[in-house]
């Protein structure tokens, strides 16, 4: 069986009938977090019916409609991606995940998923991605942003559940747009390190997001970085350099005041390179929100070089060119 390594000791696979006692096992597992989203979970409670549920996939793949892959760490199922439609014809597909909480926190499904878009597009000519999600999925929604997606609104009232319709976004990624390739580490290099960058990265970008009435964080800045760090605006070529204290103020103040709303950044492809205790990373990101109430729209680049620390990798400097606006 081929199996794709996905880093930090995890890996992709598909997954089979002949999986159903290991996957009930994990469904019971994760049955409280992906219960409400992944319609399947509520019909799989016994070994019979989470064999359907597989053998339904596998009836799909065969068919060519559909395809499910399982993600496996230290060799426990944790996880999952598949597409619930696949139309070769119309070059139309859809994507989805599911993830227990042992899985969490890794980027093990945005690096799954990133495998089957690549594999969609690539091998098989596809046009159009599909990722549907409820609006009180908040966690589906920021994979769907992390993968570089545009969402193009809401569709009301959708998928039922549980005697009650709910309402999903629908995001979608054109063969035209998809995002830098990541570059592969060199031999020798850690999974982990990358693994640990890529962490620091989302949690900085996550430090800002105050949408569906979360709380920004943006304090988190001194945790991810260096004291000494340093950040450099460098919009329309005029550089802005701020520490760690000038950069955090200002923003935590604009993100709680109503200056700023519902807003959220998300890296939509980057290049890592890791030397020893030193690494770069160059990312592509795109942005939303409401500013002084009018919606906008960005794109841009950061580069951003981190330190191994006796306490860990951390961020020592960050420049970003933001294309559109400057928040």
């Amino acid at each position: 069986m081929y199996a794709l390594p996905l880093g930090d000791d995890a890996r992709l696979a598909p997954l089979e009938p002949w999986h159903a006692q290991e996957f009930l096992a994990h469904i019971d597992r994760a049955r409280p977090l992906v219960d409400p989203w992944i319609p399947w979970a509520t019909f799989s409670t016994d070994l019979a019916s989470a064999t359907a549920v597989l053998q339904r996939y596998a009836d799909r793949q065969a068919a060519d409609t559909g395809r499910i892959h399982g993600i496996w760490l230290d060799g426990v199922l944790v996880g999952g991606v598949m597409f619930p439609h696949f139309d070769a014809a119309s070059g139309v597909c859809e994507i989805g995940c599911w993830l227990e909480e042992a899985g969490q926190g890794r980027g093990l499904v945005t690096r799954a998923c990133r495998a089957l878009i690549d594999w969609a597009f690539s091998e098989r000519g596809m046009s159009r991605i599909e990722w549907v999600a409820s609006t009180r999925n908040a966690r589906s929604s920021a994979v769907a942003r992390r993968l570089g997606m545009t969402r193009e609104g809401v569709l009301r009232q959708r998928t039922p559940y549980r005697g009650e319709r709910l309402h999903c976004e629908m995001w979608s990624l054109l063969a035209e747009e998809r995002p830098l390739p990541e570059k592969a580490p060199d031999s020798g290099t850690d999974e982990s390190d990358k693994a640990e960058l890529d962490r620091l990265t989302t949690e900085f970008l996550g430090a800002f997001t105050n949408t569906g009435g979360r709380r920004p964080n943006v304090g988190v800045i001194r945790e991810v970085f260096i004291p000494e760090g340093m950040i450099v605006s460098n919009v329309g070529g005029k550089p802005v350099v701020y520490d760690l204290d000038s950069f955090v103020e200002p923003r935590q103040r604009m993100l709680t005041d109503g200056t700023l709303t519902e807003f959220a950044e998300w890296e939509v492809g980057e290049r890592t390179e890791i030397f020893g205790t030193v690494a770069h990373r160059f990312s592509e990101y795109r942005k939303t929100g409401v500013l002084n109430g009018e919606r906008f729209e960005g794109t841009g680049h950061k580069t951003t070089q981190f330190v191994r620390t006796p306490d860990g990798w951390r961020m020592s400097s960050l420049a970003w060119d933001d294309v559109d606006r400057d928040v």
